[in-house]
């Protein structure tokens, strides 16, 4: 018999909605205005229409007869980004499906996607976190010929699915659906990688070594497989309602892949206002959805980044989230599932263990998710607790069962954790996140000396030097979204793993993010207030004691601050296009506000 809905989920989800009234209201005003007025092609001129449809070939004359919906394809499709190559042919599939129920689909526009894998420790990382913003606009541009009945989203990776989501929801009168192409293969084992990763840090292998164990975790079409922020992401978007149910992490290729792809299509004739089922976009964005989308976080251990996501795509749509939100729902969500780096196995042994149709129905069972959020796909977000299966030709959905592993997937009953962990730190250091899910309980209180750095190679090198190997609270400072675009530190991993292992009690201060890979070092991450413009960080001092403590919520030191300049702030560095990002620097406001230029500046 499946529970009420949870207290502590009820109360944080009445106080988001208190607190979210004027600026809800006024988005939901906007929304129903903009859909009561909307411009659409059959209110365009000749001229403008003429232009809209001339390359569309065989679908001219549906077009300018507006015989059915047009879907608008926005798209982050490269073939750099290996969970995007597979992107190439879904356009022409999609119009394909589109004419079997009379309607027409064109590619809207196209966005920036990154991938931060590749950028990862080099400049290009700078302009990371920016990019969703960016990915946001060029969502807007795409959408602002007025064009279309329905919005086909396509982009899985780390800041590429807040943006379009971002974007497309100041179009929020028209349905949307997320399409996602799904994980690659099972590489070698994470364990092996992360070994790897370690004996280079120390110098015991070489750069042909590290290579071919990245190659093998890293080596096919498809997102990559440990669950970091972009399959984050896929779990957000099923737990928010945005996929067809159960289409996160089916592998590209696949006939079942496939089949979700079509169903998507039509789908979105369906939902949009001539339809019988009209969902627009806005109104499946609710409080409810953005709580869900939490609660999944902390259930399935996900990205440190979405404490900054979330926030984001919530401020869109008028909805205002915070930290301390997350961090009251964290000790209300059990931990149920440990995929790498919380676990041994990829987000393919998740899947095949029951994945998140499982996840869905144990928190639905215990009263820990809104089960009454209106979804894409209709019928209730229980729909999201089965999963799809092909039935010979035909696609359908069943009931995953019990967890096919329980090393990697647990009733929220009988949990890895009773806490999600993300934990909230704070003190006169400022707010922090702190994801204990990934860490040791001995390890989750750290005080010692602190060492102060202003970027990744200075703490590499110091490293390589023997100057940390003791006891330490590694501080990176001027790493937030005004000083440099707050790129991840992720860098950093292998040598503090190392001195971890070498018995030192060793923590990371940062400003900065660290991402879904963070993995098992200590870390108070995405410190707010930034060091840049006198923060707490840009007061503190080589050796100043500092404690990071996820038990007690406290991130402190035992100097007086007050007595305090700041240090020199640095200048951003050019090159690598990061002065064009000058006025998203400039103009960013704090992590716990999403980190956006482009919100601030909004009013939103």
């Amino acid at each position: 018999m499946t529970k009420s809905l949870n207290d502590t989920i009820h109360r944080v989800t009445e106080r988001v909605i208190a607190n979210s009234k004027p600026s809800r209201s006024a988005y939901l005003d906007l929304m129903d205005r903009e859909g009561d007025r909307q411009v659409n092609r059959g209110t365009l001129s000749c001229s403008n229409l003429a232009h809209a449809y001339a390359g569309a070939e065989e679908d001219q004359q549906a077009i300018m007869a507006a015989r059915g919906p047009n879907l608008g394809i926005v798209t982050a499709y490269n073939d750099m980004l290996s969970a995007h190559q597979p992107y190439y042919r879904y356009p022409e599939r999609m119009k394909i499906w589109a004419r079997e129920v009379g309607a027409t689909v064109q590619v809207a526009g196209a966005t920036p996607a990154m991938c931060d894998g590749v950028t990862q420790g080099e400049d290009g990382m700078e302009l990371s976190l920016f990019s969703r913003d960016t990915i946001a606009l060029s969502t807007v541009v795409a959408l602002s010929h007025a064009m279309y009945d329905g919005v086909a989203l396509l982009g899985i990776c780390d800041k590429i699915v807040p943006g379009l989501l971002m974007g497309a929801l100041r179009f929020g009168h028209l349905p949307a659906i997320f399409v996602p192409s799904g994980p690659m293969g099972t590489g070698i084992s994470n364990k092996e990688k992360q070994r790897t990763r370690q004996l280079y840090a120390e110098g015991k292998v070489g750069r042909e070594e590290l290579l071919a164990s990245e190659m093998g975790s890293y080596h096919s079409p498809g997102t990559c497989t440990f669950y970091g922020t972009a399959n984050s992401n896929q779990m957000m978007m099923e737990m928010m309602g945005l996929h067809i149910p159960g289409a996160a992490f089916v592998p590209p290729g696949a006939k079942l892949r496939q089949e979700l792809s079509r169903k998507a299509t039509h789908r979105l004739t369906e939902i949009g206002k001539s339809g019988e089922d009209f969902r627009p976009l806005g109104r499946v964005v609710d409080e409810k959805a953005i709580i869900n989308a939490a609660i999944g976080l902390l259930a399935t251990g996900g990205s440190t980044n979405h404490a900054i996501h979330i926030p984001a795509m919530a401020r869109a749509a008028g909805i205002k989230f915070d930290w301390t939100d997350l961090a009251e729902l964290s000790r209300a969500v059990p931990l149920v599932a440990r995929v790498y780096p919380n676990g041994s196995g990829d987000v393919n042994h998740f899947h095949e263990a029951g994945g998140m149709g499982y996840v869905i129905g144990t928190l639905l069972d215990e009263g820990l998710a809104h089960g009454d959020i209106l979804t894409v796909a209709g019928g209730g977000f229980e729909m999201y607790s089965r999963e799809p299966v092909m039935d010979g030709d035909a696609l359908t959905w069943r009931d995953p069962g019990p967890s096919g592993d329980t090393e990697m997937l647990r009733p929220a009953s009988e949990p890895f954790e009773a806490d999600g962990g993300m934990r909230l730190v704070e003190g006169n250091l400022g707010r922090a996140c702190f994801k204990s899910s990934a860490v040791k309980r001995e390890r989750w209180t750290i005080e010692a000396p602190c060492r102060i750095f202003e970027d990744q190679p200075s703490v590499n090198e110091a490293f390589k030097k023997g100057e940390l190997d003791r006891d330490v609270v590694v501080v990176v400072r001027y790493q937030g979204p005004r000083a440099n675009g707050m790129p991840e530190l992720h860098k950093l991993t292998p040598a503090l793993g190392v001195l971890q292992d070498r018995g030192y009690r060793v923590a990371l201060v940062t400003d900065g993010r660290m991402s879904g890979a963070s993995g098992k070092v200590p870390a108070a991450i995405h410190c707010t207030p930034e060091a840049l413009g006198s923060g707490p960080l840009a007061k503190l001092r080589d050796g100043d004691i500092v404690r990071v403590c996820a038990e007690t919520g406290t991130l402190s030191t035992t100097a007086d601050l007050d007595t305090r300049e700041p240090a020199p702030e640095p200048q951003a560095d050019s090159g690598m296009g990061r002065e064009f990002f000058a006025m998203f620097r400039s103009n960013a406001d704090g992590a716990e506000q999403g980190a956006s230029s482009m919100l601030a500046m909004a009013g939103l």
